[in-house]
């Protein structure tokens, strides 16, 4: 046990001092500061803009089919473009003079209506999220039945009535809500798939350089390798999971400190409203999934003689694992996630990590599913790790070629 503590404390005083292990955290923040500033940055300059221009609404040019139809047209625009002011008119622009008054500022887009069924609409620059053209439609739509019921008969205050009269609903979700716990679900696996990778390769990197300056030779003799072993892999993994720490606090953070300035942005109060019980499940899947594939990496480490090779030795762990995230994510995205292939990878150790907590956070799993997946998983970790510290024994003694499987096993077996 004392080899372990000063093991383990060597290891992770090692990682956290690394130039890269800071730049990286240090870089992570700084990016998830400035996102979450944004919107404060931005009112600034928008506050400014209101400021010099008199507050003023933009303005959006439609353009009447005939002079009768102007009120409703302005009363049924206004309320579809409740942020703009709209002007009416019949007269229609010469083309060169629309482009003069998108060009001058004098309107955001201008709408002329051919008749109660068709429209062009004219836009200088068209952004990504421009939808003004679909909200047009819909209020075309309800021109043209207004005008149907009022031909048939009906006031346009009985026609109004009948259009806008609201159907309410509620929904009552007994399991999971999949679209609201998509987001987040879809950030936690991709943070541990990133991290497995990152500190997986740190964790064969740092046997491989060790093996090379030939003093592992003198401190594999003298200290166990079990105790070796899980002090390199758990030091990894406690760094990890304080770089992880101190960015997703630095996001709640500055959210906190933002919330006003996000207002009611769904996918912003998906992430940050998490509940607690899955990230419990978060923590438990991602220490046990990244031990298993840090052992493994560890391993493979120890068999390597020089670092150039050491890519090409965790080849085959990473592909495995790069497997296992895609058939998660397809599962997510198809909201899929209770099929075959995902309850067979929910008790597979090399995919449970990232499978099992998916359908965890998307679907209703029997307990008896989530014990047993633990289960395998946790025995599969002591598994791996002491067999991955017998390998480390033999291996970090091997050098010159790379030894194969069954030189591998036969020099476990007579260790």
């Amino acid at each position: 046990m004392k080899q372990f503590r000063k093991i383990f404390r060597f290891e992770f005083l090692n990682l956290l001092t690394k130039k890269v292990f800071i730049g990286v955290t240090l870089l992570l923040i700084l990016a998830i500061v400035g996102v979450t500033f944004y919107p404060r940055i931005a009112s600034l300059f928008e506050s400014d803009e209101q400021t010099q221009g008199g507050g003023a609404m933009p303005i959006l040019l439609v353009v009447s089919p005939t002079e009768e139809d102007m009120p409703l047209v302005r009363e049924t625009f206004s309320g579809a473009f409740p942020g703009y002011h709209i002007c009416v008119q019949t007269e229609r622009p010469e083309e060169a003079q629309m482009e003069t008054i998108l060009t001058d500022g004098l309107t955001e887009g201008i709408f002329v209506l051919e008749d109660w069924t068709s429209y062009t609409y004219y836009v200088g620059n068209k952004g990504m999220y421009d939808t003004r053209a679909e909200i047009a439609d819909e209020v075309l739509r309800t021109l043209y039945r207004v005008r149907a019921m009022t031909d048939g008969g009906l006031s346009a205050e009985e026609a109004q009535t009948i259009l806008s009269t609201q159907v309410t609903h509620k929904t009552v979700t007994l399991w999971k809500d999949q679209l609201q716990n998509y987001f987040y679900t879809y950030i936690m696996v991709f943070a541990l798939y990133m991290a497995i990778l990152l500190y997986g390769q740190i964790v064969a990197t740092n046997v491989a350089s060790e093996k090379s300056s030939r003093a592992m030779e003198l401190l594999v003799t003298s200290a166990d390798p079990v105790s070796m072993m899980f002090g390199k892999v758990l030091a990894s993994c406690l760094a990890g999971l304080s770089q992880l720490a101190a960015v997703f606090g630095a996001a709640l953070i500055c959210f906190r400190v933002n919330a006003s300035y996000w207002g009611d942005n769904p996918i912003i109060g998906m992430f940050f409203d998490i509940p607690a019980w899955l990230l419990g499940y978060m923590l438990v899947f991602f220490v046990l999934g990244f031990l298993f594939f840090a052992f493994l990496y560890g391993a493979v480490g120890s068999t390597v003689s020089k670092m150039e090779d050491v890519n090409t030795a965790v080849m085959p762990i990473t592909m495995l694992f790069i497997v296992a995230f895609v058939v998660v994510i397809s599962a997510l995205g198809s909201g899929v996630v209770d099929g075959t292939i995902m309850r067979i990878c929910s008790f597979l150790p090399f995919t449970s990590p990232m499978a099992m907590f998916a359908r965890i956070a998307m679907s209703m799993v029997p307990v008896w599913e989530i014990a047993l997946s633990l289960a395998i998983l946790a025995v599969s970790v002591v598994g791996v790790g002491v067999l991955s510290a017998k390998i480390y024994r033999v291996g970090v003694l091997l050098y010159g070629t790379r030894p194969k499987m069954r030189e591998l096993i036969k020099a476990i077996r007579n260790a």
